[in-house]
């Protein structure tokens, strides 16, 4: 016959092992859950046709007309002026890096901004994509007029907070 004894200690062990386990356990099942929301809210960046370049737009609430304003194939310098470095610091802050497709022959396709507050019965909005295989690497939401704008796809929060109001024109 076999006898064994557990004493307090030992049965604390176990408590503070089996509680550890479960912890573990729901630590892995939250992060599971983080990370599938974080794939189900990332921005889709195909681009390979007129609707997914319109769906990509469509993420951050543009509405455009459904034929481009202008399609044109632009190369990204392989040394940045002050405007492609300016140009860039809108790119970085929207998780893109134009200094990686130095040298690249891109297509730049602008939409022009049916809801853009303010100007929603104008054609002077521009939704710029910069494309390349398919995908997007880049771009702005801009207005032509002579004393412009020019922002990420993500509108200001000024605007965002204004809307409807008539930004200066």
């Amino acid at each position: 016959m076999f006898v064994y004894s557990v004493n307090k200690r030992q049965i604390k062990l176990i408590v503070i092992v089996i509680g550890l386990i479960i912890m573990c356990a729901i630590l892995a099942l939250l992060t599971r859950q983080s990370i599938e929301t974080m794939k189900a809210n990332e921005i889709n960046l195909r681009a390979t046709n007129s609707q997914e370049r319109i769906a990509y737009l469509a993420q951050f609430g543009w509405s455009v007309l459904d034929e481009p304003a202008e399609v044109k194939e632009i190369i990204i310098p392989a040394e940045f002026d002050d405007v492609y470095t300016n140009y860039n610091k809108i790119q970085l802050e929207q998780g893109f890096d134009l200094t990686q497709y130095l040298n690249k022959r891109v297509k730049k396709w602008s939409y022009t901004v049916t809801n853009y507050p303010g100007y929603e019965n104008k054609n002077c909005i521009r939704a710029n994509l910069l494309i390349l295989d398919g995908k997007v690497i880049g771009g702005d939401v801009c207005s032509v007029e002579l004393d412009g704008f020019m922002h990420g796809f993500v509108a200001p929060t000024a605007i965002n907070e204004n809307q409807g109001t008539d930004n200066g024109t």
